[in-house]
């Protein structure tokens, strides 16, 4: 369904290096930062291979990315700096990466060499060797709480994708949601009281709100013109940001790559969205929570086909 084709992708992707199944053009991705008082697009720096999903470190100075199935860290100031994650014998990762709220602690989203299904794991911001906390899959990491209890997810079920959360230590799993179709994109607002998602039981895809325990479930979004995924909260609270695509351009519960699509924002409080930019990408441009340490920027990542 949603991200398997992703996760394949990534498997077999050779370091550095993304060829379209369909041509012989090369990929070019840009990592960039969104200033939101000035609208501004400023450049962080361009890879000749697909990078993806952006999160910005707790301390302000590096943005993690994955590709091809490890993870990186770049920094802002100086990105000729850059490393790679140590995730030990994690080395399929998708876009589904989250730090923890003191920036010690990273947790992926892993497929696992037995069956290919993606698992959620937990390891040392520093690098170490994965500790699993999903035994089930495919899960599909989004959101980590305020308190570092819980760790929120996509998960399929009996062939339905559904919200859960687990211990962040591991344990048993709660599911959420028990609409049919697809709820994804969880992610825990800063006070920790709401987990923001995505749901097509509108028939679009729109954002949603509810409790951290599941209850008032509530569309936070009414557009019958595009898709929207995967809802930013900013660390202050106020702000959401997330991706969409136009209505005709994907189906309502898909969010594939190489697409015209828009960045948009709204109030926490729900209301009206604005346009902030239009760029080309979509899977991976937006996946993670991406905001700056002072809410006033966020990190995402755009695409540009090469002959």
């Amino acid at each position: 369904m949603k991200k398997l084709h992703i996760v394949f992708m990534l498997f077999i992707l050779p370091t550095f290096t993304y060829m379209s199944a369909q041509s012989d053009k090369k990929i070019t991705s840009i990592l960039e930062i969104f200033d939101v008082a000035t609208g501004e697009r400023s450049v962080v720096k361009e890879f000749p291979y697909r990078i993806e999903a952006p999160n910005w470190t707790v301390d302000g100075k590096y943005l993690i990315y994955n590709c091809a199935g490890k993870l990186y860290k770049i920094a802002i100031d100086n990105p000729s700096q850059q490393e790679e994650i140590n995730t030990g014998f994690a080395t399929n990762c998708n876009n589904d990466h989250v730090l923890s709220c003191d920036g010690r602690n990273i947790a992926i989203s892993h497929g696992t060499k037995e069956d290919g299904r993606s698992r959620i794991y937990t390891l040392p911001m520093e690098g170490g060797t994965p500790r699993l906390i999903t035994p089930l899959g495919p899960s599909y990491l989004h959101g980590w709480s305020p308190d570092k209890k819980w760790l929120a997810y996509c998960a399929e079920r009996n062939g339905n994708y559904d919200i859960y959360v687990i211990p962040a230590t591991g344990g048993e799993e709660i599911r959420l949601t028990e609409t049919e179709g697809l709820d994804d994109g969880p992610e825990y607002a800063p006070c920790g009281n709401y987990i923001w998602f995505n749901s097509v039981r509108s028939g679009l895809m729109q954002i949603w709100r509810m409790k951290n325990d599941g209850t008032e479930q509530t569309q936070m979004t009414f557009d019958n013109s595009r898709n929207s995924w995967f809802p930013h909260v900013s660390p202050d609270g106020e702000s959401i940001v997330f991706i969409a695509y136009k209505k005709n351009d994907v189906a309502p519960g898909d969010h594939p790559a190489d697409k015209n699509v828009e960045l948009r924002i709204m109030s926490a409080k729900g209301g009206e969205t604005k346009i902030l930019t239009t760029l080309f990408g979509g899977q991976g441009s937006l996946n993670v929570n991406s905001w700056s340490p002072c809410s006033k920027k966020f990190a995402f990542v755009s695409y540009r086909w090469e002959k």
